[in-house]
Formats: C-alpha cells, structure tokens, sequence
C-alpha cells in the first residue's frame, strides 16, 4: 500500500484536536453528537485532513473549553496545514527541542540524525547540554537553562526497541571540547553506552574524508509506516520542516553519500574508544 502524503503540520493539527476533545472529558462520537455533526467530520479534524471552517472549529473548540493560548495555536496550524512545509519559531529562543519535532518523533519508526558540529541532541548527557545553553548567545537565564536541559533529556524517552536510530556523526563533533575533558569524556562514554542498543546506530565520518555532502549543515529525516519521510532543519530559533519531493531527494541523497563515506560501527566505536583512553 503506498504511503498517503500527510503534512507535519496536518498532523500537529489534528493532534491538539485530538488532546482538546479527551480533555474535555468528551469522545469524537459525542463532540460530533452535540455540535449536530457527522462523526467522520470529527475523524477528519483529528487526522489533520481539515474539512471545516474557522467558525465551526471555534464551536469545537469552545465546546471542549480550549483554553485561549492553544485556541490560538491551532487556528494557526489550521491555516498552515494546506502547506507542504513549515516553519516553526522557538518561543523561549534557548536551543531546546521544538514542540512539533518532538511529536513527529513520536509519530516516527526511523530517524535518522546527521550532525556536523556538535553531538547530536537525542545523544547529548545533561552536563553537555548545559554546557551549549549557557555558552549560546540566549544563555543568561538560569531557569530558562535548566528548562531547556529538562526538556532535552525528555526528548530522549523516544528511544525503543520499536524505533530504528540511525546518527552519522562528524569527528569534528567528537573532538570539539565542550565543556572540557572531563564533560568529553562522559559524553564520549555515553555514546559508547547507547551503541550497545541493536537499535543504535552510531556512525563517524571521520576529519580526513575532507569535503563532503553533508558540508550544508545538520538535519534530521524521520520515517514513518504510513506516511512520506519528512526533512527537519534546525536553526538557532527555528525548526523547519521540508516535505516536498525536491527537498526529500536531495537529502535522500545525501545520506546515500554520508553512508558510503561514514566508519562502519566497528570502526566507528574503535574510534570513540580511542579517544576516551
């Protein structure tokens, strides 16, 4: 069966529905019941495929008691979910995972990370990432600081069994001292650890590959049993999401190259093993 195309976005959509109506106490048979709607029309908000107007999910929304700043949020991404793409702005600025790469996480079966320059974040120990908080240009607020790094580690409850992890890591990122010797080298323990998962896989491009495809920049591809994979691009207060069939082939393609030039994982933790002794 061929994957049905379903935006980001269509789904961050549907998902906030979803969580509004069971907030409210209600099920979907019973919110269609008392607004006089057919239940699919219901079934179609929760799976982002829209099919209403502004005012009739207003009549949703104040049924199940929205409150007014997620009332907001999903009139936003209502408006967005006809868009292949999304641009996502970080509210607190302070490097800490967006909301919706972390419910497409969630949704994911295969996430495959590239990282250029630092630690990949779903690998990062807590004494790492403070670290990169407080050494950004946005980290000056302590309780903002120790909220990004609550979050981050929470992000981390992704991994299982059921989930396959793929990271191509540039050396670089391996030798770059964050934090110094002593924070490296717990980092560097960490990934040793997390290799032992048959559903990691932690690959090195090592330094003297030279240039390479990957030069661009970092990004995440998240895979998904029904739907089409998706490219995620962090910026510093941004997230973007790419969903058309150029972005998804050029980046197809250049995991096809990182994967020919990487380490394999023998290789790769020999390496990690070396620089931690």
């Amino acid at each position: 069966m061929p994957k049905r195309f379903s935006s980001v976005v269509g789904r961050s959509f549907g998902d906030g529905v979803r969580e509004a109506i069971q907030s409210a106490g209600l099920t979907q048979r019973k919110a269609a019941e008392l607004l006089d709607w057919e239940e699919a029309k219901v079934s179609d908000l929760v799976k982002g495929k829209g099919g209403v107007t502004e005012v009739e999910l207003a009549m949703l929304l104040g049924l199940c008691g929205t409150k007014p700043d997620e009332a907001r949020r999903l009139f936003a991404l209502f408006k967005e979910s006809r868009e292949k793409g999304y641009l996502e702005f970080a509210e607190d600025g302070l490097l800490s995972p967006q909301p919706t790469l972390m419910e497409q996480e969630r949704h994911a079966n295969k996430i495959f990370v590239w990282s250029l320059n630092l630690i990949p974040g779903l690998l990062q120990i807590d004494a790492y990432i403070r670290v990169v908080c407080e050494t950004s240009v946005l980290g000056s607020d302590p309780l903002a600081i120790e909220t990004a790094i609550k979050t981050k580690l929470a992000r981390q409850a992704i991994f299982h069994r059921s989930r396959e992890f793929v990271f191509f890591i540039h050396e670089h990122a391996l030798r770059l001292p964050v934090g110094g010797p002593e924070v490296m080298k717990a980092q560097l323990l960490h990934l040793l650890t997390m290799m032992v998962r048959p559903y990691i896989r932690i690959r090195i491009l090592p330094i003297e590959v030279g240039a390479h495809a990957g030069v661009a920049g970092s990004f995440t591809r998240l895979q998904y049993e029904k739907f089409e994979p998706v490219i995620f691009v962090e910026g510093g207060r941004t997230g973007l999401f790419l969903e058309d069939k150029d972005s998804l082939t050029y980046y197809g393609n250049v995991v096809e190259r990182l994967d020919q030039l990487a380490l394999d994982e023998v290789q790769s933790k020999e390496l990690i093993t070396s620089m931690v002794s």
